[in-house]
């Protein structure tokens, strides 16, 4: 695959007049999902974010509980919708909600089903402690998440693989709770 730098792929484009860069990037629009997303939330702004942020939910809830069939608990593709919906749109308090919700299902769905394994623990876990470390940077964030960080850690209780006790330390990491007492 031919591999094109930003540099070069920049001073190409200042040659390019208006008309040819509305076809460059509607074309480019027409390549895939993802492009089309990428330009929705830049052209459509928040209402464009809103429904990549909703499609994301979806995603995320459908690999823990599916509105069809069995749970198939894929955490990667759980993963990849709040990767992408990231980079579409940049918005980090969305995306910090999204990796909340995603350690939320999966909580939930050990309480609802039993015990899973080592590395699914891992998962939720590691991303717990990336909502936390993110809430520990912004207060105003930990604010509006904080009933929903307690929560988890509470919901968390009684499940194995040391799976309590992650989600409490990390969540008693963050330097805000000290200011509520």
């Amino acid at each position: 695959m031919a591999k094109l730098k930003v540099s070069e792929l920049k001073q190409h484009l200042k040659s390019y007049s208006n008309e040819n860069l509305i076809r460059l990037i509607v074309e480019l629009s027409k390549t895939s999902k993802e492009a089309q997303n990428f330009l929705a939330a830049e052209v459509q702004g928040e209402a464009a974010v809103a429904e990549l942020h909703e499609e994301a939910k979806t995603q995320i809830q459908d690999e823990f509980f599916p509105r069809k069939g069995e749970p198939k608990l894929r955490l990667s593709q759980a993963k990849k919708a709040i990767s992408n919906f990231a980079k579409f749109t940049g918005n980090q308090f969305l995306k910090t909600d999204l990796m909340l919700y995603y350690v939320e299902l999966g909580t939930e769905f050990t309480v609802a089903n039993g015990d899973i394994d080592g590395p699914f623990y891992y998962s939720l876990a590691t991303m717990f402690d990336q909502v936390a470390d993110a809430c520990n940077r912004d207060e105003r964030l930990y604010q509006q998440l904080s009933e929903r960080l307690e929560a988890v850690v509470l919901n968390a209780r009684g499940i194995g693989w040391d799976y309590p006790d992650n989600l409490a330390d990390s969540y008693y990491s963050i330097e805000w709770l000290d200011e509520e007492e």
